[in-house]
């Protein structure tokens, strides 16, 4: 077997020694070529490559979720080909790695390494659903080049979160659970929609859901995770099924200790829920608009505003080893 290893070089979790040892675990089963990182966007450029190339059967991914997000977008560039297209396997490096996890490997790397190479030896693996987003046509987000997600989206408030923590990060800071703590009851402070939210939700057939404060777009579940307190803003999202959407149009301060209470006790039964909380199952296709621009999240990965942005829910999309 050939495969091409990305490495990002940042991982939180990872030592250079460590990877020295995991690099040279897999090379004694694979023909292995490593590659490390030097710029943004650069394992999206190695997934690509390995995707055009006829002799490469694995991609193996040493990050975090945005290293593994870069990825798939380089081996979906031309499409979601699960059969012709190289496997994906992750090593988990990053601070909260919820797709690899939410996989059910382990989140330790050295532990998740083993159980790459033992499904390898067996050849176990599963072809999961993905999400896809691009500019809505007719709006003034319309060139927005589409991009695929792996466990979630994001308009709105979480989006402003991850945005205020990578900033943080920029300053020096390390990515703790901690700092995204700090960083939500500051933007909590400053949330200027939190009353009357601007986003509406649309998708054929069904009437819109209108003045959400915030989006979040599951791909899989749980969302995310504190510690190793799994976190299910919806419950029933999975990789086998469509979009699931959670909406909340309202964070007065009651309604944000209400739902933030939610989603700290949540169970994979239960989740938010509540007058001001909208749920929705097995989305193919649906669109967000704001009637101002507002920050939007991919995979944990701050893009920016959007005004308009429409999703897919693409069954069967990509390849995983697990």
């Amino acid at each position: 077997m050939r495969a091409v290893l990305v490495v990002n070089p940042a991982a939180t979790t990872t030592s250079a020694r460590t990877r020295d040892v995991l690099i040279h675990a897999l090379a004694s089963e694979m023909k292995l070529e490593a590659v490390t990182t030097e710029y943004r966007g650069h394992a999206r450029d190695l997934g690509r490559q390995a995707a055009e190339s006829k002799d490469i059967d694995m991609v193996v991914a040493l990050g975090g979720d945005g290293t593994v997000n870069e990825v798939v977008n380089g081996l979906l560039h031309n499409g979601p080909r699960p059969a012709s297209l190289p496997g994906l396997a992750i090593v988990p490096g990053g601070s909260t790695n919820v797709f690899a996890r939410a996989l059910g490997l382990p989140n330790d790397p050295v532990e998740a390494t083993g159980a790459l190479l033992d499904a390898l030896r067996t050849g176990s693996e599963r072809t999961v659903g993905l999400g896809l987003a691009a500019g809505t046509p007719g709006t003034d987000d319309e060139g927005v080049p589409e991009r695929w997600f792996t466990f979630c989206a994001g308009l709105g408030f979480d989006a402003s979160v991850i945005g205020r923590v990578e900033k943080e990060r920029e300053r020096g800071k390390r990515s703790t659970h901690a700092l995204y703590v700090r960083q939500m009851v500051r933007q909590f402070l400053d949330e200027q929609n939190r009353r009357h939210g601007t986003i509406t939700l649309e998708q054929p057939g069904d009437d819109p859901v209108s003045d959400l404060v915030l989006a979040i777009v599951c791909n899989t579940s749980p969302w995310t995770y504190l510690g190793n307190r799994p976190v299910y803003a919806s419950p029933q999202a999975s990789f086998d099924t469509g979009l699931d959407v959670l909406g909340l149009s309202k964070l007065s301060t009651p309604a944000m200790a209400r739902y933030a209470t939610q989603l700290l006790t949540s169970t994979p039964e239960r989740g938010p829920h509540g007058k001001h909380a909208a749920a929705l199952h097995d989305l193919t296709d649906f669109t967000l608009q704001s009637k101002a621009p507002l920050p939007f999240q991919m995979d944990g990965d701050h893009l920016g505003l959007r005004t308009s942005v429409t999703f897919t829910g693409v069954r069967r999309a990509l390849r995983v080893i697990v």
